[in-house]
């Protein structure tokens, strides 16, 4: 649209599958994306040659990755490659463990856990705010 600066960077944020499309398009446009956040995303870390944390090497986003506390102990070792992989391309990224189970951002679903859903929007928009300005 024409209201669209295309010379300011964007932010972008992914629920559950949305978190490796997140790292799909900070990877594809590493000049447009400059803040990105997940929230209890699913398959970011795999053995795969197409896992997703492969392509931040390619990215310039600054990221919030919010993990669900049960999607954490299923794959532990997924924040310390994150934490990792990031540290490795010197890109900011926060990545923490919330006490909350896999699904509670959305207000429809059955574990929604408010207190935890606003801090993880607050820490996005502190985000957003300090990588977009």
């Amino acid at each position: 649209q024409s209201q669209v600066d295309t010379d300011k960077p964007i932010g972008t944020t992914g629920y559950c599958m949305g978190g490796p499309i997140v790292f799909r398009t900070a990877a594809a446009v590493p000049d447009r994306v400059g803040a990105a956040a997940t929230f209890h995303g699913g398959g970011l870390v795999s053995d795969g040659e197409d896992s997703p944390h492969l392509l931040i090497p390619k990215m310039k986003a600054d990221f919030l990755i919010a993990i669900a506390e049960n999607d954490d102990q299923r794959d532990p070792e997924a924040k310390s490659v994150l934490k990792e992989s990031f540290a490795e391309a010197n890109l900011d990224a926060e990545i923490e463990v919330y006490p909350a189970g896999h699904g509670w951002c959305p207000p429809d679903t059955r574990v929604h856990n408010p207190e935890q859903a606003e801090k993880a929007w607050s820490r996005m928009l502190a985000l957003f705010e300090s990588a977009l300005a």
